[in-house]
């Protein structure tokens, strides 16, 4: 799967923040909703407009992202 043919970044849609492609949907509502161990299956029901392969590449994003950041974590 490749996340680019799906996710868009447009600076005048959603603050420039990365969306499914043609859609108001940012990435980070889907992470933050599998994050919360949402359902695939809600996530779509909430969310028509989207697919299963919106999902996987959300989630292929963020893993590409995680491959350039490094977050300290304090304990």
């Amino acid at each position: 799967m490749n996340w680019r043919e799906r996710i868009s970044v447009d600076p005048h849609v959603c603050h420039g923040k990365a969306c499914i492609r043609g859609t108001r949907i940012m990435v980070s509502v889907i992470l933050d909703n599998l994050a919360e161990g949402t359902a695939e299956e809600e996530i779509l029901k909430d969310f028509p407009p989207l697919k299963a392969e919106d999902i996987k590449a959300a989630i292929s994003y963020a893993a590409e992202l995680s491959h350039e950041r490094t977050v300290s974590i304090v304990r």
